[in-house]
């Protein structure tokens, strides 16, 4: 095969398809799992009025146009999230999706524009409950494949250990020498001021015009996330309030947040929350968020008042979203994504 686009080609699909027998096995053991624990499988619509209300996620934008000639803009989702917590809504109280999922300005082994995401929720259960799912799954993969160490590059994990809890001030503090807590008031409002200093004396290099979340990204990204998933998953909880994205801030202190991501071998494979239920302070933060993506990119998405109203009538929940492809490139051992995806996307 000379390039990536050729996955047709006989002889390259012939050495590939192994793993996408694996890929098709994972993905029924995951079901089963999901059904016997009393959950609906669902299907969401990707054509959406907003694909997402977050600063630095790109979408696919389309146009409907309707018999009359009339059109209107729509979005292909960067997520099932919004329909799945109307479904909440609407009264389902446990409920998962294999969904595409559509993300613009995406490439590389770990990122495509388009990919399929696990994603499900719990209604009325607590967070905990959420990260125990994704421990079994973390299992239940290992089980298929009949080796519990999953591997990419040179690092491993084994998906049968119990995971390492690290909190993000934890790992802030031992990866990078930064206290972060100290980079927010009493009240979770971030200072980039704060921020740039901390991190100019960790040697990490800010820019003037830098905010918070961008200092933020670049620690974790830099020092951090190389170094979780080695040897055992790491759950890495408690988000500041300024990544809370749709979390609840948690009710021990106001400058965290009910968020986690799993890591595996290095590579975020899962990002968790316990549920925003408070539908004008999801509001706020969606146009703050939109606010930065304009300065920043020049456009902002539209917030889905349907979804809104929605938040204002679905109860207390729990959800998290998976990177299916990413959990079968680290089980099979595979270089990248497209290696175990059934037709990868153009490029």
């Amino acid at each position: 095969m000379t390039s990536r686009s050729s996955w047709w080609d006989p002889d390259y699909h012939a050495d590939r398809r192994p793993l996408l027998e694996m890929r098709g096995r994972i993905r029924q053991a995951i079901r089963r799992r999901f059904e016997d624990a009393g959950f609906t499988e669902v299907e969401c619509a990707a054509l959406q009025i907003s694909p997402g209300n977050e600063a630095h996620l790109h979408a696919f934008a389309t146009e409907r146009v309707f018999p009359d000639g009339h059109r209107k803009r729509l979005f292909l989702h960067t997520s099932p999230e919004f329909a799945c917590k109307k479904l909440l809504a609407a009264g389902e109280r446990r409920i998962f999706t294999f969904s595409q999922t559509y993300r613009n300005r995406e490439r590389g082994a770990v990122n495509v524009p388009e990919f399929t995401m696990l994603e499900w929720y719990r209604a009325e259960e607590p967070y905990s409950a959420v990260i125990s799912d994704c421990v079994d799954i973390l299992k239940i993969t290992a089980a298929q494949t009949g080796e519990a160490v999953f591997r990419f590059r040179g690092r491993e994990s084994d998906g049968s250990a119990a995971p390492e809890r690290m909190t993000v001030a934890e790992a802030f503090r031992q990866f990078a020498a930064i206290d972060l807590l100290s980079t927010m008031d009493d009240q979770g409002t971030p200072h980039a001021g704060a921020f740039a200093y901390a991190a100019g004396a960790s040697g990490i290099k800010t820019a003037p015009d830098d905010r918070w979340g961008d200092i933020f990204s670049r620690v974790l990204t830099e020092r951090i996330e190389p170094n979780l998933g080695i040897g055992r998953p790491t759950i890495l909880d408690q988000y500041p309030r300024p990544e809370a994205a749709l979390a609840r801030i948690t009710s021990a202190d106001p400058r965290l947040a009910e968020r986690f991501e799993l890591y595996v071998c290095g590579v975020e494979l899962a990002n968790g929350f316990g549920e925003l239920t408070d539908a004008d302070e999801q509001r706020r933060r969606f146009e703050e968020a939109m606010t930065i993506r304009h300065t920043i990119h020049g456009e902002a998405y539209p917030i889905d008042e349907d979804f809104l109203a929605a938040v204002r009538q679905m109860p207390e929940a729990s959800g998290v979203a998976l990177g299916f492809d990413r959990l079968v490139m680290l089980a099979t051992a595979a270089e990248s994504v497209h290696r175990v995806m059934c037709t990868p996307p153009a490029d």
